[in-house]
């Protein structure tokens, strides 16, 4: 009889627990075992770049580029920042130039820029390096807006207009900052920018290489010309492939002598922000490579670059064909699809600057 007894409740605690326990494969145990669903919105990506060359003086050739990229929301709130700056120097003694110098940006040079330490604008003991700096600012203007970013106010410190706000202060940046506001505005602003809709995390990265090839030394009967020329990108990157890109090169030139002095100094926008004022298409109909007949602008042929890149990773955009136009020594893509698009200019550095912003993605 007990072991009767004991058989009996044993099988009537089972059967409570299985009516106690939740059903399996159910609408609502599915959706409590998954992730939210995630909503698609819509993102802006643009790109604005600062350049002047106030720190050229005898024997030193100097062009400071600023660039910034931001990811805007639908209401024009920065979701996503990054800053980089060109900072290209060329020792022009006696009228000479280097013409395959290299350049590295601020961010690249990392702990080699050499500011930690060294620089206490708001005195309160923290001297960070530059990069982590700027990706305190990056992380700070995150939530605001071009008119916000504008309004950022500034104070006076050992001849740096740094920022007031202690939040900004405290976490690391007491650098100037004027550059990085007037960058990141123009990006908030770009008109060119490129839109796009996802539901998924993002990185962005940016990126600037810089040629000297071009430079000229001076010589008794004429001044030499200090052509730094630098390619810069952006890119929105989804699981290791490109979303959107941007790009945009600069071509300051600066004036020497053979005593190493400053004539001049030449910069009037990017090829992007001149348009039409680049005159490509009105110059260029020597340069209609594939026999087309068309010669688009370079900001109208950047475009189509941009568009093109859309869905690759960063290897495969270094990894793009080109070939050379016979004669002329002219790489341009060897993709028909892109040729017919209206991008016929010269693309090796156009390739390697966007691949380059898309591996820098963080």
């Amino acid at each position: 009889m007990k072991k009767l007894f004991a058989i009996l409740l044993c099988a009537a605690l089972m059967l409570t627990v299985v009516a106690c326990a939740p059903a399996t494969n159910t609408p609502a145990e599915t959706t409590g075992s998954t992730e939210p669903t995630k909503t698609e919105a819509t993102y802006k990506l643009g790109m604005g770049i600062v350049v002047n060359t106030d720190s050229s003086k005898t024997g030193n050739a100097q062009v400071d580029a600023t660039v910034a990229t931001v990811v805007t929301d639908a209401d024009g709130k920065i979701v996503l920042c990054r800053i980089d700056v060109a900072q290209n120097k060329m020792n022009v003694a006696d009228g000479v130039v280097d013409t395959a110098a290299t350049f590295k940006t601020k961010m690249e040079l990392g702990k080699d820029y050499g500011m930690e330490g060294k620089v206490d604008n708001d005195g309160n003991g923290v001297m960070k390096e530059w990069d982590e700096q700027a990706k305190a600012f990056e992380a700070y203007v995150v939530g605001k807006t071009a008119a916000e970013v504008n309004s950022i106010e500034l104070q006076e410190a050992n001849g740096h207009q740094i920022a007031v706000d202690s939040a900004l202060l405290d976490a690391g940046c007491s650098m100037q900052i004027t550059d990085f506001m007037a960058a990141v505005v123009k990006a908030c602003n770009d008109e060119q920018g490129m839109t796009f809709k996802t539901a998924e995390t993002f990185t962005l990265g940016v990126a600037a290489t810089t040629t000297a090839a071009e430079s000229t030394a001076a010589t008794a009967d004429a001044d030499g010309t200090v052509k730094m020329y630098t390619d810069f990108a952006a890119s929105v990157v989804v699981d290791g492939k490109i979303v959107a890109s941007l790009n945009d090169a600069i071509q300051p030139n600066i004036a020497i002598n053979t005593l190493g002095e400053i004539v001049s100094a030449e910069f009037k926008g990017t090829k992007r922000e001149l348009k039409e004022g680049y005159n490509m298409a009105a110059y260029g109909q020597s340069m209609d490579w594939n026999g087309d007949g068309k010669v688009l602008e370079w900001y109208l042929q950047s475009a189509e670059f941009s568009k093109f890149v859309v869905g690759k990773t960063a290897a495969e955009v270094a990894a793009m064909a080109t070939k050379e136009v016979e004669g002329a020594g002219y790489i341009i893509s060897a993709d028909d699809a892109l040729l017919t698009a209206g991008c016929t200019i010269q693309i090796t550095s156009m390739k390697t600057v966007v691949a380059q912003s898309a591996t820098n993605a963080r």
